[in-house]
């Protein structure tokens, strides 16, 4: 499972490249891919809506940004309590099933919600116990997911595939919030969370419609999460690649978490309007998907770069005083966030084994989405004593070291190079 990372050299060879154009147009004609693929990036759209909804009902009681981020919290804490379980799920029992019964329980949940709201019964511990039961649902999809989607292709369009199932999320994201504001501050939230509901029976569809390449099978031993947290404790390449996923997940929750605090204190507009925010950070990471994730590789200066534009722009959403200077930093962060993903997620993924895919990405799982519970915490928190820009910034730190961190190995790797010579 192991491979070097320790210099740019071992990683520029093919099987860390990311396949070209014409992989990408295979893969959209394939028909055992592209429903898959098209019912996730509507799955991906209606959960702008849930995030933004909820977070903007909260606040519209509270006016509290601490309990923006309890918010956060509750939707991710899920997979920090499940993930010995999870794991096992996703390698042990049929990936197909298992997702499809999570799309119909967050189905029903979030219908459930949009009733309860649109009948005026909505409260801050309401909406706070439905994200947290979504959040269980969404714990056992998000890795089994990961696992799922390498067995719809070929080996040789891995990348490409993994690229694409980027995209589908980050054109939700770009695409999703903008929609959200416009039906939150038109119709309400009760809305927002009818499309989500909906949107989940689409990636439903798109599962009844593929199959696997290879049946599924579960592994001769049974696998526990103790056994791939050894493994990456013993090789520091691994956990600079979890390291980077959980860092440039940080650096995003910002403009998710205190987005409607930023557009009503900072920038003066309605706090529906949040969804601009986020829809600027989609933008720019639709943007790195189309122009240069398919050409990324994930050797250490990509990841130094990716890194330190994630954190620059965050920095930049922080410091600058207005909308529009907030919009462009936040496009930047979402370049940066999208290409060390998918340089970060893709090695990580050709690095395992097809029988242990699930157990190691439900460490991928806590990377990504189990940095967001803390950081929600911690970016409520921060903002409640002293104030959104510290916060936001406090948030772009995690990312501007990690970066330093690469540039480090890298000088020192290279200064041995020179005296091995």
């Amino acid at each position: 499972m192991r491979r070097r990372l320790d210099s740019d050299r071992a990683t520029d060879g093919p099987r860390w490249r990311l396949a070209g154009s014409g992989s990408t147009g295979a893969l959209l004609r394939d028909r055992n891919f592209l429903p898959y693929l098209i019912g996730n990036m509507l799955s991906g759209t209606g959960t702008w809506f849930q995030i933004l909804a909820q977070s903007i009902l909260v606040y519209r009681l509270t006016h509290s940004t601490f309990l923006l981020g309890v918010v956060g919290f509750a939707s991710y804490a899920a997979v920090f309590v499940l993930a010995p379980i999870t794991g096992r799920v996703a390698d042990r029992y049929d990936r197909q099933k298992i997702l499809m019964a999570s799309q119909l329980i967050s189905t029903a949940v979030t219908a459930v919600l949009c009733a309860v709201t649109a009948l005026g019964f909505a409260t801050p511990a309401i909406v706070i116990g439905f994200a947290f039961v979504l959040g269980v649902a969404n714990a056992f999809a998000t890795p089994t997911m990961m696992a799922f989607v390498p067995s719809l292709v070929q080996a040789s369009y891995l990348s490409t595939a993994l690229a694409l199932n980027s995209v589908t999320f980050n054109i939700g994201r770009a695409v999703g919030p903008v929609l959200a504001a416009v039906v939150i501050s038109a119709y309400g939230p009760a809305w927002a969370f009818g499309i989500n509901s909906l949107s989940y029976l689409a990636l439903v569809a798109g599962l009844r419609a593929v199959a696997p390449l290879v049946a599924h099978r579960a592994p001769t031993v049974t696998p526990r999460l103790s056994d791939s947290i050894r493994i990456v404790l013993r090789d520091k390449r691994l956990l600079a690649l979890l390291y980077t996923i959980a860092a440039m997940n940080l650096a995003t929750d910002p403009p998710i978490t205190l987005g409607p605090a930023f557009m009503s204190r900072e920038y003066h507009h309605a706090a529906s309007l949040a969804g601009l925010l986020v829809g600027a950070f989609g933008t720019g990471a639709v943007i790195a998907a189309f122009s240069v994730a398919h050409r990324l590789r994930g050797t250490r200066s990509t990841i130094m770069l990716t890194l330190l534009a994630t954190g620059l722009g965050v920095a930049a959403f922080a410091l600058l005083p207005t909308l529009g200077l907030g919009l462009a930093g936040l496009m930047v962060m979402g370049f940066g966030y999208l290409s060390s993903n998918t340089a970060a997620t893709s090695r990580l993924q050709l690095e395992v084994e097809p029988a242990h895919r699930g157990r190691i990405m439900v460490l991928w799982s806590l990377a990504f989405l189990g940095a967001r519970p803390v950081g929600s915490l911690v970016d409520g928190s921060v903002a409640s004593l002293a104030g959104l820009r510290v916060a936001a910034l406090t948030m772009s730190l995690p990312a501007l070291a990690g970066a330093a961190l690469f540039f480090a190995a890298g000088f020192h790797a290279r200064r041995y190079a020179q005296a091995a010579e």
